[in-house]
């Protein structure tokens, strides 16, 4: 019979993929550079609260609109490009962003402020669930690590981005901004070049699929599991919003800190959480996805209770082990998706990514409605508890997998 591939002879088992680590690479740095323009917003939210005179509700919406387009968007580009692939779609995402900073830099009214941030949220409903499937076929059958390489550039962006505002956006003003177009004028330069090795996969003659899972359970068995990783996504997301939204607003109110001081004690944070993500992927290809989706999210909760009655130096220690453990259930959680649902990874991709920040996004809001009528402390003595939902891991069904032979 034909060779599978030019390399695979014509007998015998089927020769695992190589991962292609250049293509990995390029789309780890995109995403980078993505989210990069994303998490600056967060860290200059106290800086806008200031200048605009604005509440902490409005705050929270100013992140639900970039949460709201980036959640709903996400599903629907997933489902049409698995049926229809656009191999250069996210450079127009990385426009879109574009087109967004450069909104935020000029705005001199709330609305534009609302505006800008919704255009980024368009680009990275349109830059996720692509770039997702991207990793996916350069990972030559190991899908944790070329997840979890995808994901932490975009944890590496997010913890760049408070850097950079301390550093930028915080001496030099809201005008500043307009220099971060270059970051995404370089993202559609680097994804343009994904797009011509995407398109030339594409146009390649499709090789036998290996029976890489065999699929035993029953389409009952999948939605419930379905239905207890958006659960555990919920729990995980709803305390990250509290974090990366409302953190800052926290160690200024309670330690008394500076913009920039609180910006630099964002970046541990999200560092720690860059560290969780690229640790999660590679872990849950060798010991499975469940027991990493289980001790990542229950694992947390110790820190996230002791975290509100926690003096400066400790609030700073227990965020870094929260991130990274929070952080890890994520590649985990999208890979046992897609496994659970074969044949659909833009679809899942853009499910899960639309859902994690959709909850983000209603997590901003709610919190700083409660941050407006009661205290920004209260909101981390409420999420405390979100981490014990990670309990709901138990109701996984454990998958096994199967070379073929």
């Amino acid at each position: 019979m034909p060779a599978t591939t030019a390399s695979t002879p014509a007998t015998g088992p089927i020769a695992a993929p190589t991962a292609a680590f250049h293509m990995l690479a390029a789309i780890s740095l995109s995403h980078t550079l993505n989210d990069t323009m994303q998490a600056v917003m967060p860290a200059i939210y106290p800086m806008l609260k200031l200048n605009y005179h604005l509440s902490f509700l409005q705050i929270g919406l100013l992140a639900c609109s970039w949460y709201a387009m980036a959640s709903l968007l996400q599903p629907f580009v997933g489902v049409f490009t698995d049926k229809r692939p656009l191999p250069f779609l996210a450079v127009a995402g990385m426009g879109a962003s574009l087109l967004g900073m450069l909104t935020v830099s000029r705005a001199s009214l709330f609305p534009l402020l609302l505006l800008g941030s919704m255009l980024i949220g368009l680009g990275s409903s349109i830059f996720h669930p692509e770039a997702s499937r991207i990793a996916r076929l350069a990972s030559g059958g190991r899908h944790g690590m070329a997840q979890s390489l995808f994901q932490v550039g975009g944890n590496f962006g997010s913890s760049l981005g408070p850097l950079l505002a301390a550093f930028v956006v915080v001496p030099q003003g809201q005008h500043s901004l307009a220099w971060f177009c270059l970051i995404a004028a370089a993202g559609m330069v680097v994804q343009y070049r994904v797009g011509l090795w995407y398109r030339a996969r594409l146009n390649r003659p499709r090789p036998p699929k290996p029976a890489a899972v065999v699929q035993t359970l029953s389409p009952v068995q999948v939605r419930n599991a379905v239905i207890v990783l958006l659960t555990l996504i919920f729990s995980k997301y709803f305390y990250l919003a509290s974090l990366t939204n409302y953190y800052t607003f926290y160690l200024i109110r309670r330690f008394g800190l500076g913009i920039r001081q609180a910006d630099l004690h964002l970046f541990l944070f999200m560092g720690s959480v860059a560290l969780g993500t690229i640790m999660g992927g590679p872990i849950g290809d060798r010991i499975g996805r469940k027991p990493v989706i289980w001790g990542s999210i229950l694992g947390a909760l110790p820190f996230t209770l002791i975290l509100p009655h926690a003096n400066l130096l400790w609030t700073t220690i227990l965020s870094m082990p929260i991130g990274f453990m929070i952080a890890s259930a994520f590649p985990a959680i999208v890979v046992y998706a897609q496994e659970l649902m074969p044949g659909k990874t833009g679809a899942v991709s853009g499910l899960f990514f639309g859902f994690a920040f959709g909850m983000a996004g209603i997590g901003a809001a709610s919190l700083g409605l409660i941050a407006d009528h009661s205290s920004i402390e209260m909101v981390y003595q409420i999420c405390a508890y979100l981490p014990a939902i990670g309990m709901f891991a138990a109701l996984l069904p454990n998958t096994r997998t199967a070379r073929s032979t």
